[in-house]
């Protein structure tokens, strides 16, 4: 393996890369010259931009003109926003009539009739940890919130979904819709809702559903599609019609898919609980807003642990539905969750007989003070002057010095041209030229609307978060693959990390590191690290035990089989990680804008402000296209990974 296999490799994959390269170069030799006649200079040609600002500024004055008297507004939109307002405020009411002690017994309830007592008991002690955090009333009001956003999710993206899985045609005209709703950040989702609905509940929640709809839709379809076919044919060789087909047979095999996409939905929707907290949803999310507006550290943690406390037992509860694997008694049958129900009804009206419905203030804990004064401790003895090693000021200021602005600089330096050339070049070499293509054209979109040069900051930003979040990941993950036991370390770790919503990250940062481009970088590396760990082990695990077993058989030492076997074999999973620790650095260095990240996660935070439908919108655009480029140029398409991990696989087992 040694001595055959990677020079011949080598020698092959330059070959193939040449031989793909030197059209493009040849096609690059005859038109940069005729653009560098027609449009000179380095940065994007004036003449090839299209200012939007004045149709998207007709549209918004049209909106706010028209908002409280013409008949769309009247009969269609205010129908949805009132039953959005009495959804909402009948779910509140329900938690608060329940009390305290009637919901916690639910949560509990719920979780033990699912997965066991392990659950019951983290779900009960979670929604008292939200009591003792003085967090009751706001945790109940983004619970309510969550009822009605999940719920209008689920039903829109299993809607969506079930159609594209029946019909072809449906699910490739979705797909690319799904695509752009997915990379899109989710500020830009909130100014076109706030200027149809106004400031309040009904644009939080519909802004929320956009948001987490998606991958309900996505994973409905797969389920559907993937459906067992010599399942299928049975049935229908049995007479069984359409209809009884889909429900007798699709969708219980997809019930598992159903249920991860449930699963996903919620988790999005809770990220989306503290960003929707800008445009008036109030509850949790509104209480970290407001702390971290204030730089009260304190505050934004007692009011973030209550986010992540749900999402840790929304998580488990629905991940345990879905695996099938619960432990919990009785879990066949509906007696049991009848008993369920009877006992929460009952804890419920023994709370209101006694009178303790609110949860009492004697029962409270402030920790915002306390986790102050450790603020204050560590920004005056790790914030700067530590001795030898230097604060964390220090190295946010020198990763900014030596790292972000050189890549900006460079980036921004370059022609136009050949940032397009480099594109084309990065996609042709992992893709094909369709893929070329599309990554070529989003970023020439981005020049065309005129946000050329923050874009290319931001992307200094992700490839700076990228790089490093790829070292860390992959060290994490290859230990991991080689020791259950450091497995076992990071595993609990990963699951909180997994579980934060995006804006809590900005919580420690902050506290850490001040504001500016590198605290964002470093609240997108914490952000998109577990993903990278987790996909990186799961793909050194997965690789063939033969071919590890034939180069041990040959001598090879540990690191020899790691880098000459496991590596070449994972490469599908490593490029995995690598796509998905892109788009989850893109999602978080947007929202860094509003810790001094700037370029264009700050154009959408201005847009939404200043009610500036053209500089939000056009930077959200930008922020898709900068997400399709990169999605291009890091993920190749699954055809040319087959073949690749069929010659890989190959090779090593003919040289054993």
């Amino acid at each position: 393996v040694e001595r055959g296999g990677p020079p011949a490799a080598l020698s092959s994959a330059r070959g193939r890369a040449l031989g793909k390269l030197l059209p493009l170069v040849l096609f690059a030799a005859v038109l940069v010259p005729l653009a560098l006649i027609r449009w000179p200079g380095t940065a994007w040609p004036d003449a090839l931009t299209v200012d939007l600002s004045a149709p998207l500024g007709s549209a918004s004055d049209w909106i706010i003109d028209n908002r409280d008297s013409h008949p769309l507004f009247l009969y269609f939109f205010g129908h949805i926003s009132n039953a959005v307002v009495l959804s909402v405020r009948g779910v509140y009411l329900l938690l608060l009539a329940a009390g305290w002690a009637g919901v916690t017994a639910a949560a509990g309830l719920i979780g033990w009739r699912v997965a066991g007592v392990r659950l019951a008991l983290t779900a009960a002690v979670s929604f008292a940890v939200c009591g003792v955090l003085g967090m009751w009333v706001p945790t109940m009001q983004t619970l309510a919130l969550m009822v009605v956003a999940v719920t209008a999710s689920v039903v829109l993206g299993a809607l969506l979904g079930l159609a594209a899985g029946l019909s072809d045609r449906l699910y490739r005209a979705l797909r690319p819709v799904l695509d752009t709703m997915q990379v899109l950040p989710a500020f830009a989702y909130l100014l076109p809702v706030v200027l149809v609905f106004g400031i309040g509940v009904p644009a939080a929640v519909l802004a929320t559903v956009v948001y987490a709809a998606p991958p309900m839709a996505r994973l409905t379809a797969l389920g559907l599609r993937e459906a067992d076919r010599g399942v299928m044919e049975a049935v229908s060789s049995l007479g069984a019609t359409a209809r009884q087909r889909l429900l007798t047979a699709r969708l219980p095999l997809a019930r598992k898919q159903l249920l991860l996409g449930l699963n996903q939905t919620i988790m999005m929707a809770l990220s989306m609980a503290v960003i929707a907290s800008v445009i008036g949803a109030g509850g949790l999310g509104d209480r970290v807003y407001q702390a971290l507006a204030s730089v009260d550290v304190g505050a934004a943690l007692a009011a973030g642990l209550p986010i992540v406390l749900l999402a840790v037992v929304l998580d488990r509860t629905t991940a345990a539905a879905g695996s099938g694997t619960g432990s919990g008694p009785g879990k066949r049958g509906r007696l049991g969750w009848a008993v369920a129900a009877v006992a929460t009804v009952l804890v419920a009206i023994a709370g209101r007989l006694t009178d303790r419905l609110d949860w009492p203030e004697t029962w409270t804990v402030n920790i915002a003070e306390p986790v102050n004064r450790a603020v204050d401790w560590m920004t005056a003895h790790l914030y700067s002057g530590v001795p030898v090693i230097g604060g964390t000021a220090d190295w946010a200021g020198r990763f900014t010095t030596w790292v972000l602005d050189p890549l900006r600089g460079g980036l921004q330096a370059l022609p136009w041209w050949a940032v397009l050339l480099l594109v084309a070049a990065l996609a042709l070499l992992i893709g094909t030229w369709q893929t070329a293509l599309t990554a070529v054209l989003a970023m020439a979109a981005i020049g065309v609307l005129g946000v050329w040069k923050p874009s290319l900051d931001t992307l200094s930003q992700v490839l700076a978060a990228v790089a490093v979040t790829l070292v860390i990941g992959f060290a994490a993950g290859i230990a991991a693959a080689r020791s259950s036991r450091m497995e076992a370390l990071l595993r609990p770790v990963l699951d909180v990390f997994q579980t934060l919503p995006q804006f809590v990250y900005l919580i420690p940062v902050v506290a850490l590191f001040g504001v500016g481009r590198a605290p964002a970088v470093a609240a997108a590396v914490v952000y998109a690290l577990p993903a990278v760990v987790r996909i990186t082990t799961q793909g050194l695990r997965q690789v063939d035990p033969a071919a590890i077993e034939a180069a041990r058989s040959l001598g090879a030492t540990g690191g020899q089989q790691l880098r000459q076997v496991q590596l070449p074999l994972a490469g599908p999973a490593l490029r995995l990680a690598l796509n998905q620790g892109v788009v989850l650095v893109l999602a978080v260095v947007i929202i860094g804008g509003l810790v001094g990240g700037g370029a264009l996660g700050y154009d959408v935070v201005f847009g939404l402000a200043q009610g500036d439908l053209a500089t939000g919108l056009v930077a959200g655009a930008a922020i898709v296209c900068l997400g399709l480029m990169l999605d291009r140029v890091t993920q190749p398409t699954q055809r040319r990974t087959e073949r690749r991990t069929e010659r890989r696989t190959g090779r090593t087992r003919k040289a054993a």
